[in-house]
């Protein structure tokens, strides 16, 4: 490879939130999503000169920002999309935030389809709205969509929008081109918006492909929003750059206003910067990180058969975070990280975090030289192997 992602990069001291977090100096974190690898050279490089330039004022966001993002999910997704579409902020969280406020009245029922990225229940709370779950279905080691059940919740007149997960984090589905057309059927015979959040769209590993959900249909389009960034994709999270798509303009502009009344409708000037290097410059980059991510993915499944056979590893389609069933267990995902955490010094994620559709399960990021991985994986056999 050109690139070195086995190199093993001190964080601790650097004020990162997966590493600074723990109070011990001897924890391994493999939790929250970021990744243990430097972003791309050219990303680097374009932020080394904006810095030797030395002056930091407010920032004025150009037009090759909005080309960036224009020519980069034309190329690798198919997805068209006009630059007066594009509204930009600080993060896909903030977004989710700013979209629900623009889209619902307090009271309002917002679907997300559990178990689900945790950071959803946060934004339906805060914007006064009630979270309803379409679980998904849980068989033969994978997840389906419930949509008997996701019609249902869709019909009631106070369900608004449905926060679809696309690729799924924490199952690691790409969801299909069927699946997403069944999905958005419904929600436009229910008048209920779909905001996709998309932010894993450029982590789907061989056999699969990231389908946009407003992709697929003029309809499907004007009755959705898309959130994307590449912070998952260039470990570029701590740079705080996202970006909103919605083509319908009264949508739209209802979001921007939100937005500002949030206070979260500028970038800093690094993040526009990092995005423009990172879309333009960064596709070798990320095919060579694929690869490395789909290897980690290939020795923990191996790990785990040889092991702990007993602890089902789900399919991972996309993402870096890998979906454990630890039902064999007879402990709460709680309890299993706890004790991970307390015997073994590994921090992962309980699946509980994401629903109590989570229960039994843990996440695992193996965004990491493959030496850390290892160590991780010993961990967890030394407490739960056979």
């Amino acid at each position: 490879m050109k690139y070195n992602f086995n190199e093993i990069i001190p964080r601790r001291g650097s004020n990162s939130y997966k590493w600074d977090a723990a109070a011990e100096n001897d924890i391994l974190p493999m939790w929250v999503a970021d990744m243990d690898f430097r972003t791309a050279p050219a990303v680097i490089e374009a932020l080394h000169a904006r810095v030797a330039h030395g002056i930091f004022g407010y920032t004025k966001v150009p037009p090759t920002y909005f080309d960036a993002i224009t020519g980069w999910f034309d190329k690798r997704h198919n997805f068209r999309i006009e630059k007066e579409w594009i509204l930009f902020t600080t993060g896909v969280v903030p977004a989710l935030s700013a979209v629900i406020k623009a889209l619902t009245q307090p009271g309002d029922k917002v679907i997300v389809q559990t178990p689900v990225y945790n950071c959803f229940f946060s934004s339906i709370r805060n914007d006064q709205c009630e979270m309803v779950a379409n679980e998904l279905i849980y068989k033969n080691g994978s997840y389906t969509i419930d949509l008997d059940d996701l019609e249902k919740k869709a019909a009631d007149p106070q369900a608004k929008i449905l926060l679809l997960c696309s690729p799924h984090n924490p199952a690691g589905r790409v969801w299909t081109y069927e699946e997403l057309k069944q999905i958005g059927e419904i929600c436009l015979r229910n008048d209920v918006i779909v905001v996709s959040d998309e932010i894993h769209c450029d982590l789907v590993y061989p056999g699969h492909t990231h389908i946009p959900f407003a992709s697929i249909s003029e309809d499907f389009l004007q009755n959705s929003v898309t959130c994307t960034a590449p912070s998952k994709t260039f470990n570029l999270a701590g740079v705080q750059v996202a970006n909103i798509i919605a083509a319908d303009e009264d949508i739209r502009r209802r979001i921007d206003k939100a937005l500002n009344i949030n206070e979260v409708c500028e970038i800093n000037a690094f993040a526009v910067e990092a995005l423009i290097a990172a879309y333009t410059q960064g596709e070798e980059w990320l095919g060579e990180l694929k690869q490395y991510l789909y290897g980690n993915y290939q020795y923990l499944v191996e790990f785990f058969r040889k092991y702990l056979p007993h602890l089902p590893i789900l399919p991972l389609e996309a993402t870096y975070l890998v979906w454990v069933d630890c039902s064999a267990l007879k402990e709460s995902s709680k309890e299993i990280a706890e004790n991970l955490l307390q015997k073994e010094k590994l921090w992962i994620n309980e699946g509980t975090l994401y629903g109590a559709a989570g229960e039994h399960f843990i996440r695992i990021n193996i965004a990491t030289p493959r030496e850390n991985l290892m160590k991780g994986l010993e961990k967890i056999r030394n407490l739960y192997g056979t």
